[in-house]
């Protein structure tokens, strides 16, 4: 963000890390989405995608994440930095394809509405999402006090099209959130859906219906939405049965990392090998994917799990 910045002649509260760290440090989640908006103008061209989206990709292969899906916030550049959705397309696929050529990674958009935009406005994302190659999926997202049902339009024609929905909820605003999803948009995923252990008969109903969570921990603390991370209820979540991913949200605004997460978690929670396999795996059986690449990452992630776990091991245990 810095050399985009400096680029493009944008003043930033901060010149240098230290001071975006801080800079980082929320008060509260409309807060958040103030810096979020600062950090999208920015960009200001597509090749400053072609800059952003190939060093994420190059990012998440040196963590050795296999895969990832993204959520992609484009009516957002679009509005503030001035470029249009085909624009930013192309500069996406490009990364996408570097990504599988040069680096043995892939990648799935995830188009989301921004809550509180327009119905005619998320009519058009879905629209971009349904038509555009390497999207997998919509999503919504922003902040929670607009509701989902005036999008009701986008997400049944999202449905016609084939385009499965991932909407963040329960989250800022508790379970009601996460209930009113459900029923509008019919959801594949849930983008946090932390406070569903408010509503006991939520809960069960997440569970007899398998829909993952998308858990996202450090984002949670930053957010203020838990105090600190012990006191984070994934535990919890895993003990009462929901399927659940865990995932890094925003990693730079959050100053964390998909391998930071699970590293955090498992000295938080003392999880083990088989929590940390476990949590992979439904990451895996959760994604947006063909079954026969879903069956060739299995067969990838087995085999690397198995060589590290070995490589670590106490050799006094074995």
């Amino acid at each position: 963000m810095l050399k985009l910045a400096k680029n493009n002649g944008v003043s930033l509260p901060a010149g240098d890390l230290a001071g975006l760290q801080e800079w980082y440090r929320y008060r509260d989640f409309p807060h958040f989405v103030e810096v979020y908006v600062a950090v999208s103008k920015c960009l200001r061209t597509a090749d400053d995608l072609e800059l952003v989206a190939p060093e994420f990709l190059e990012g998440q292969a040196e963590q050795n994440v296999l895969h990832s899906e993204v959520t992609y916030t484009a009516s957002t550049i679009e509005k503030y930095a001035g470029i249009p959705w085909s624009d930013q397309h192309a500069a996406l696929v490009k990364a996408i394809q570097y990504g599988e050529a040069e680096l043995g990674v892939s990648l799935g958009i995830i188009l989301d509405i921004v809550r509180g935009d327009s119905p005619e406005r998320a009519l058009e994302v879905a629209e971009w999402a349904a038509e555009s190659e390497g999207v997998v999926a919509l999503g919504l997202a922003g902040e929670e006090r607009f509701g989902s049902a005036q999008y009701l339009a986008a997400f049944e024609l999202a449905r016609e099209r084939g385009v499965p929905i991932v909407p963040h909820a329960g989250e800022t605003m508790g379970a009601a959130s996460i209930l009113e999803v459900l029923d509008h948009a019919q959801p594949l995923r849930i983008g946090h859906g932390v406070r569903c252990l408010e509503d006991r008969s939520l809960t069960a109903d997440l569970v007899r219906r398998a829909i993952p969570l998308e858990v996202c921990p450090t984002s949670n603390v930053a957010l203020g939405i838990f105090p600190t991370l012990e006191s984070h209820p994934l535990p919890k979540l895993i003990d009462e049965g929901l399927v659940v991913t865990l995932n890094s949200d925003d990693p730079p605004m959050f100053g964390t990392s998909l391998s930071e997460e699970f590293k955090r978690c498992a000295d938080a929670f003392a999880f083990d090998e088989d929590m940390l396999w476990s949590l992979s795996l439904n990451a895996l059986n959760a994604a947006i994917l063909p079954e026969a690449r879903r069956s060739e990452l299995r067969s990838k992630m087995r085999s690397e799990f198995g060589r590290v776990v070995a490589e670590t091991a106490d050799p006094a245990v074995i």
